[in-house]
């Protein structure tokens, strides 16, 4: 509030330009400030000791949505501390940025600055560190807030809620450690084309947070905002058609959350989110939206049986949070490089054909998988190599796409040719990278294309799946497929059109031996199992304007209706079945 930044100037945050933010909007404040700091944890001791022991609280909701970074002096001091803490001294940082070049070598603790703006390009290092600090500084400033509310009441769970899109601000993987559970912000637009396969790739991504936190166990996850219409933040604001928030709540819950939440609960008459849509909007309980919220909430209750119910996946998909912070650096090869895109795309490619799929971190427990997709993997440490060895060498199979294993985890690029990291497991070395403009599209063997990126790939072992057709890349492989122990390795270098990113899928996961969740689900019908023990839960989200057979045999939670074979879906609805039939694992 202004009180407190007039109180106290050195909290109000500092731009990279050096320009010290006033306040008037939200996030105006530094985490690393020391009085920012004591005020959070004095509101939280003053919370604690009001309400802990008051019969309705369920959770603590500490903070919202953290991220906003800072460059004033408080973070720089902060910033060379966490250096020297992770590096132990000048000549490990050194060596790990790569200082001798352009004469930036550091003899002095003291001469390091946060990456504030300079004359040219900023050193890949010391951008990448400033990342992995800032998200270690919030998550303190977390934790701080936490232990005292814990202190009050050990039986609270505590939280904190992740904001999703592009914007990746902290390490949701390490962050899931330390909260109670996983909790996300959603918001896909109405009119985004992909808002059904974002909501999934959203999901998923929890649940994935979620399982890392408990080694693989069962995962806690919630859904904790989302729009009950429309979304104030883009060029237009369109409203969801009518079903369309149920839905997009139902893939949630389908995906493990617990539940589905919603901002905010009224629409306010004024304020910078006053068209932010409400369970009760402007007009008032008397509307589509608030009917719909109310039917919904009916829903929840009659599938809450599922809620014992895990995800059956056999597919997983690694996300690395460092990887795209190193892939929005400047001084790249291409300015369309974006692991967080990599990752929505090949998602998409098993979505569309009715595969399920977890997340995971590098490192996890990945033996129940039998298929493992690696894209744009940018940075990988030795371990991380190790580690999809071991997985491939014991019969695994695992896809690789391009610009994976390029540099280690500190942006240093592995020399002696690309995919630097993998080179022997997915038995290719690439010479060269080709770089595509935006309009730019290369031929691939047997139909279909690539765009964005292109490789001089050399077989190393690796038989060709599909080459490049014309151009200087003539007959050069494209995808490629090793033999690698007990297990396979495919590569691919380039970004296949959908169709053939989908065929790709369909044909590694065959090979793999996985099935999709409901191999005659009709298109646009999206599939999701939960299983508990002997017990499953069909989830059908039908995302089209009419109605959709799907063979099932069982009860519809939803209209409480056995099914004997076939249970037909609603135009734009749902059903969720449980399930009578034995069904095999996928």
């Amino acid at each position: 509030p202004p009180w407190f930044t007039l109180a106290h100037p050195d909290a109000l945050p500092v731009t990279a330009a050096g320009v010290r933010l006033h306040h008037g909007s939200r996030d105006t404040y530094c985490a690393a400030a020391p009085a920012y700091r004591a005020a959070a944890r004095r509101i939280a001791q003053v919370l604690a000791d009001r309400y802990a022991a008051h019969p309705a609280l369920a959770m603590w909701h500490v903070h919202n949505e953290y991220g906003t970074d800072c460059h004033c002096e408080h973070t720089a001091a902060a910033f060379r501390t966490w250096l020297a803490h992770h590096y132990g001294d000048l000549d490990a940082l050194n060596d790990a940025w790569v200082t001798s070049f352009w004469s930036q070598h550091y003899s002095d603790w003291a001469q390091i600055d946060t990456p504030r703006a300079t004359r040219y390009l900023a050193n890949p290092g010391q951008l990448l560190d400033f990342r992995r600090f800032w998200s270690d500084t919030l998550l303190a400033a977390y934790v701080e807030q936490r232990d005292l509310l814990r202190a009050a009441n050990p039986r609270v769970p505590i939280t904190t809620n992740y904001v999703l899109g592009d914007w990746v601000p902290v390490d949701h993987a390490r962050w899931a450690r330390e909260v109670d559970l996983v909790a996300i912000d959603h918001y896909p637009s109405a009119v985004d084309g992909g808002a059904e396969e974002q909501t999934a790739l959203a999901a998923d991504l929890a649940r994935g947070w979620a399982r890392h936190a408990t080694g693989g166990g069962s995962p806690a996850w919630l859904l904790m905002e989302s729009a009950a219409s429309q979304i104030h933040t883009r060029r237009w604001s369109h409203t969801k058609e009518p079903g369309r928030m149920a839905r997009h709540s139902l893939s949630h819950v389908a995906r493990g959350s617990r539940g589905a939440m919603f901002f905010q609960w009224r629409a306010p008459a004024g304020g910078a989110e006053r068209f932010h849509s409400a369970l009760v909007p402007h007009a008032g309980p008397d509307s589509r939206v608030f009917r719909e919220a109310v039917e919904f909430g009916g829903i929840l209750e009659r599938i809450a049986e599922c809620d014992a119910g895990a995800v059956d996946a056999r597919v997983a998909i690694v996300h690395d949070v460092a990887s795209g912070w190193a892939l929005q650096h400047p001084g790249l090869p291409s300015e369309a490089l974006d692991h967080q895109a990599e990752v929505a795309a090949a998602h998409r490619a098993l979505w569309s054909t009715g595969y399920a799929c977890d997340v995971v971190v590098a490192g996890d427990d990945v033996r129940t998988y039998r298929l493992l997709v690696l894209p744009a993997l940018y940075l990988a440490s030795d371990a991380t190599a190790d580690w999809l060895r071991g997985y491939v060498a014991r019969g695994g199979h695992l896809l690789v796409t391009w610009l994976s294993g390029v540099a280690d985890e500190h942006a240093r690029v592995r020399l002696g040719g690309y995919p630097g990291a993998f080179r022997d497991v997915l038995g290719v070395r690439v010479e060269e990278f080709h770089p595509l403009a935006d309009d730019e599209q290369v031929p691939l063997s047997g139909g279909g294309t690539g765009r964005i990126w292109a490789e001089t790939v050399h077989l190393a072992g690796a038989q060709t799946i599909s080459a490049y057709v014309g151009g200087t890349l003539h007959g050069r492989p494209a995808v490629t497929r090793h033999r690698f122990g007990a297990g396979t390795a495919w590569y691919v270098s380039t970004r296949p059109d959908d169709e053939t990113y989908r065929r790709l899928m369909v044909e590694a996961a065959g090979a793999a031996g996985v099935e999709p969740v409901c191999p005659d689900a009709p298109p646009g019908v999206e599939a999701v199992r939960r299983r508990a023990g002997e017990a499953s839960w069909l989830f059908l989200l039908n995302h089209t304007d009419r109605p959709q057979p799907v063979p099932a045999v069982g009860v519809d939670l939803l209209t409480d209706t056995p099914v004997d074979g076939t249970v037909v879906v609603p135009a734009g609805g749902a059903a969720v079945v449980r399930e009578t039939s034995v069904v095999r694992e996928t």
